[in-house]
């Protein structure tokens, strides 16, 4: 059934087959077919677990740029999924890049996006989260919120961190953990930001105003899958300094190798981060390489080609605390996260 409604999906661009398919299911869940948007979900009691001193109904989470905005937090609860990411927020709004900048590559089941951090702002998005916590879909949701925060475009680098505050400030009352993006390679100078004096700026920052509330957030780092291993040996040993909860591995790649996509039109589609199958054995790779050098002590979620419910258990595998799908969500559609947690499931 979904290739067809995918096939339908496709005839259209990438970004507005997105809100079309997002509000279609918005429109279900609000209607008398609601009851329909159960046989999605998956529920066993030997899923849950506890990750940074969070109770997660299961490892499986949608990541960050899907629901940039926390419109759709019913839709994705109703879908199963364990937690959702929403961003990345930004302090002020901003509209991002310009269109075209969501592009598939079918040939290699994957996405390249220049989206740009475009978001209703902070304000807007703490706005929105708290009128679904208390609605009576998010009373009744165990559902774990992430707040996957960035800088504005026009932030110089050296200000970036008060960027940062202000996001974690804006919605610490709303969200159950951040997430420190500073890996998105389309935000110029973003990755920058990666090098260890700017990283511990802007934990620091955060870290006080954290420790000052009666119940701080966990606080993870997501990293780019193309850093060298000098600096990601840099960046595992400033985590204890900087006392990161955890770290979300990896975001997009701008690396084009080995792909079926033609050069011409890879060319014609220009910069941007490379998400789907295409990712899944470098961030893999970076994955397995943080777990052997901190021996499995600081928690990951993983991010970057699942697809499968193998993929989902290569992940785990490999020490993953939690996954998180994305580009897999658009091409094996709503029944991605009730396979993987099938086969969770049988392997416990």
């Amino acid at each position: 059934m979904y290739p067809l409604i995918r096939a339908f999906l496709f005839l259209f661009d990438p970004e507005k087959a997105h809100y079309i398919s997002m509000n279609l299911l918005k429109w279900t869940n609000h209607g008398p077919l609601a009851f329909l948007l159960g046989i999605f979900k998956y529920e066993h009691k030997t899923l849950e677990k506890t990750v940074f001193g969070l109770r997660f109904v299961n490892p499986v989470g949608l990541g960050a740029g899907f629901d940039k905005n926390a419109q759709y937090l019913s839709e994705l609860h109703a879908l199963g999924f364990g937690f959702v990411e929403i961003g990345t927020v930004t302090p002020l709004p901003q509209t991002g890049n310009e269109k075209p900048r969501l592009f598939r590559l079918p040939a290699d089941r994957a996405l390249i996006n220049r989206m740009g951090f475009n978001n209703a702002g902070a304000e807007a998005v703490a706005s929105n989260i708290s009128s679904w916590r208390q609605s009576k879909k998010g009373r009744n949701s165990k559902m774990i919120i992430g707040g996957n925060i960035g800088k504005n475009k026009l932030t110089p680098n050296e200000e970036a961190w008060k960027d940062y505050v202000i996001c974690f400030e804006k919605l610490f009352d709303h969200v159950d953990y951040f997430v420190v993006n500073v890996s998105s390679p389309n935000t110029p100078g973003l990755r920058e930001l990666q090098q260890k004096e700017s990283l511990q700026k802007i934990f620091n920052e955060i870290g006080k105003i954290n420790k000052s509330k009666n119940h701080p957030k966990p606080v993870l780092l997501k990293i780019a899958p193309d850093l060298a291993r000098e600096d990601l040996t840099n960046i595992i040993a400033a985590c204890g300094e900087m006392e990161v909860s955890g770290l979300v591995i990896s975001n997009t790649t701008i690396s084009r190798e080995g792909l079926q996509t033609s050069a011409e039109a890879l060319q014609k589609i220009g910069a941007g981060g490379l998400s789907g199958s295409p990712l899944k054995s470098k961030s893999t790779g970076l994955l397995e390489y943080f777990i052997e050098k901190t021996a499995g002590k600081i928690p990951v979620i993983a991010s970057g080609g699942i697809f499968t419910a193998s993929d989902a258990m290569e992940k785990i595998n490999a020490g993953a605390s939690l996954i998180q799908v994305w580009t897999g969500f658009v091409y094996e559609g709503p029944f991605i996260v009730k396979k993987i947690l099938r086969k969770i499931t049988t392997k416990r």
